[in-house]
């Protein structure tokens, strides 16, 4: 499969996101954390470049690799912390939104802001609806895996 597009993002966009990306980080977030929550949207979407992108970054901050190949099956394993359960948990719920879906119930969502403070979980909400935003836009234009930002 080739990628639809080539040319380069807008510089008003790129500066935007750029600006989404240093809120998000300025939270106290874990970057870790963030990354797994990444890695793990971008896996329900079938989107391989972030897959790919998403790895390379939380290995970058320090994840190892056997948590990277269980977050896919975060719930099955012992390798993550309540908190980090309750994000994923969270990421799961807002990323499938399809018609009929629950989506983020309220036990979800006081789940993680028993381990998340507002800003927190501000940047988490943000985290996830980026990595959506990305997804989406990287399978419509057929972007292809190997590509780290």
């Amino acid at each position: 499969m080739e990628a639809r597009m080539k040319s380069k993002a807008d510089a008003d966009v790129t500066t935007a996101i750029q600006h989404l990306y240093k809120a998000i980080h300025a939270s106290g977030v874990d970057p870790r954390l963030l990354g797994l929550v990444h890695v793990r949207a971008s896996q329900i979407n079938g989107c391989s470049p972030c897959v790919f992108a998403g790895v390379a970054t939380a290995k970058r901050h320090g994840e190892t690799d056997e948590r990277l190949h269980n977050v896919v099956a975060w719930r099955e394993t012992p390798f993550f912390t309540e908190a980090e359960r309750a994000a994923l948990a969270l990421t799961e719920a807002a990323t499938r939104i399809q018609d009929g879906a629950p989506g983020v119930t309220d036990e979800i969502w006081d789940a993680a802001a028993a381990h998340f403070d507002d800003g927190q979980l501000s940047a988490l909400n943000l985290e996830i609806a980026l990595t959506n935003f990305f997804n989406r836009i990287n399978r419509t234009i057929r972007e292809q895996a190997g590509k780290a930002w």
